[in-house]
């Protein structure tokens, strides 16, 4: 089954709300874990060490991106291999070391599940991990109903392509009118726009507002309690009950 076929075709029962949210830079702050995890697994292949802005730049399209992006030369360098494999086994042993919810998050996650509108997550990190970091941080009274990570083996490609996205829609039994995105990057603008849903961009995670702009960003928000007031606008009211 490829990713369109995800979503059963639309019908005429009620959907549910939804949002979508990508995770590292949006829901949670990944960033020292990242970058401390990068620069060991530099110096242990005799490379030298980036910058916290540098490594900021880097993130999005999962570890082999930043690898290559970090890595002199980059795949092209014959220890590219080599280093990847090393931050694999670095983020592995590190990412929880300093990872931690922005503020405001799991206020906004309570606010969701409060008004019924049932919460989502994607990532371009290896599925697996995307689960344990969802049930880490975002279990009882603020789960989410889905997580999702790459695992192109099974037909789920990474980001910007929409099938994480389709797949947690399929699991909500959400449909595009009832669905919002909400992400931090170019690539997430991107992903939203194939998948056929709004997407609302963040900017207190890795990129600023104005390369959010630069890159298609139509709906921009400072703090995680404005996402509330663009969901309001951007999803289909209720209609009222009749008596």
């Amino acid at each position: 089954m490829n990713a369109s076929q995800i979503i059963a075709e639309e019908s005429c029962e009620e959907k549910t709300a939804a949002v979508i949210f990508d995770l590292d830079g949006t829901l949670l702050d990944t960033l020292e874990d990242l970058a401390g995890s990068c620069n060991e697994a530099l110096v242990r292949c005799g490379f030298p060490p980036r910058t916290i802005d540098e490594v900021r730049q880097f993130v999005g399209n999962g570890l082999g991106v930043l690898m290559e992006k970090a890595v002199p030369g980059g795949r092209q360098n014959p220890r590219y291999e080599e280093a990847l494999q090393e931050m694999r086994g670095c983020y592995a042993r590190n990412w929880h070391n300093k990872t931690k919810p922005y503020d405001g998050i799991p206020e906004l996650m309570a606010a969701l599940r409060e008004q019924g509108i049932r919460a989502g997550i994607v990532s371009n990190k290896p599925d697996a991990q995307v689960k344990e970091l969802a049930a880490m941080y975002f279990s009882g009274s603020i789960g989410c109903g889905a997580a999702v990570g790459e695992k192109e083996r099974e037909g789920v490609r990474r980001k910007p392509y929409p099938d994480s996205v389709l797949a947690v829609m399929g699991i909500l039994g959400a449909d595009r009118q009832h669905t919002v995105y909400v992400g931090d990057s170019d690539v997430d603008i991107a992903t939203a726009r194939n998948a056929g849903i709004p997407c609302i961009s963040v900017c207190w995670g890795f990129r600023s507002r104005s390369f959010l702009l630069e890159h298609g960003a139509q709906t921009i928000v400072r703090q995680p309690r404005d996402v509330l007031r663009e969901l309001s606008r951007l999803l289909p009211r209720k209609a009222p009950e009749h008596p």
